[in-house]
């Protein structure tokens, strides 16, 4: 079985860059452009997500098929 480790590591890194975004923004008096920078990160990935969830739903769908 291949376990792919690469999605929670892109995912994680998001979640970084968007946290020290956050911090660095509010830090400089722009607490609306902090809220809106993680509303982007929020949204990639929640994007990514999807992509992956669908990816796992055609899995299953491929196996239980047998296509």
């Amino acid at each position: 079985m291949d376990f792919d480790l690469t999605p929670v590591f892109q995912i994680g890194a998001v979640g970084f860059i968007t946290a020290i975004l956050h911090t660095v923004l509010k830090q400089a008096g722009k607490e609306d452009i902090a809220h809106w920078a993680t509303l982007v990160g929020f949204i990639i990935v929640l994007y990514m997500v999807s992509h992956y969830l669908g990816d796992l739903f055609s899995e299953v769908k491929r196996v239980f098929l047998f296509n």
